[in-house]
């Protein structure tokens, strides 16, 4: 049984602006343009993913997919990555990608999966979750754009005696991985935006619960405040409590505006 957390009052540093740091960068806006090459090879809906949450302390680590049609699909005007946006940019993008993309979804994974399985197969099962849901829609990607240099969304090639066997509708599909993937292209940027918004809701759930902590501001990331309270009361059951709570560095506000 998880101990009760101690309220604790701690004086807070001043908080940064909504949108600050790294937020306030537009950049070049991405395009559809890499994932229109994988036309030659006769890929029509390219699936777009990408995490948010990967760094924090506490709260899920999310998944979004944006699926779009490389036959049909024009370009969403004011979509970036979503370290590049204000949160309100990302909330009033949030449905217009939604309603842009042939096919949309978020999967997460709990602190607790976290603890128990592993970022990375944490990581794994939010994005099956996600791609659950677009094969529930009755899309069928023909393959994956995923940022980042690592494949981290395909089954598993040898599970441990340890593991399940690997879910029936796990991601069969190819998996091309690009660095910056969600800066340059528009698809993974669109997936960025709806996974951060809605893991940006849940904090705000939880915020609700344990106040304390300012997850509303910081997103569970790792900020002079929030390891104050962990210091004082310890960790709630929404902490990664495999993780070096306390120490590591702490994010400044273009990393709590988009996660890693």
């Amino acid at each position: 049984m998880t101990e009760a957390v101690q309220a604790v009052t701690v004086k807070a540093p001043a908080r940064p602006r909504s949108g600050s740091s790294k937020a306030t960068g537009r950049g070049k806006a991405p395009t559809l343009r890499h994932e229109r090459t994988f036309k030659a090879q006769g890929v029509r809906f390219l699936a777009g993913v990408d995490e948010v949450g990967r760094g924090a302390l506490a709260g899920p680590v999310s998944v979004g997919i944006a699926v779009v049609d490389l036959e049909r699909q024009k370009p969403l005007a004011g979509v970036r990555d979503s370290k590049l946006l204000r949160a309100t940019e990302r909330e009033r993008l949030e449905p217009l990608v939604r309603r842009w993309s042939v096919a949309s979804a978020v999967g997460h994974a709990s602190a607790h999966e976290i603890d128990a399985l592993g970022i990375i197969a944490a990581l794994r099962l939010a994005g099956t979750r996600a791609w659950q849901d677009i094969l529930a829609a009755g899309v069928i990607p023909d393959m994956v754009l995923l940022d980042g240099s690592h494949n981290w969304l395909s089954p598993a090639e040898q599970l441990s005696l340890f593991d399940q066997e690997a879910p029936e509708a796990a991601c069969d599909a190819p998996v091309h991985t690009k660095v910056k993937a969600d800066m340059q292209c528009l698809s993974v940027a669109a997936a960025s935006v709806i996974a951060k918004v809605e893991r940006d809701r849940t904090m705000r759930e939880l915020h609700a619960e344990y106040p304390d902590f300012g997850w509303d501001i910081n997103n569970g990331y790792a900020t002079v405040l929030h390891r104050d309270v962990l210091r004082a009361a310890g960790p709630t059951p929404y902490h990664r409590v495999s993780w070096r709570l306390l120490g590591g560095e702490l994010q400044d506000a273009g990393d709590m505006a988009g996660g890693d």
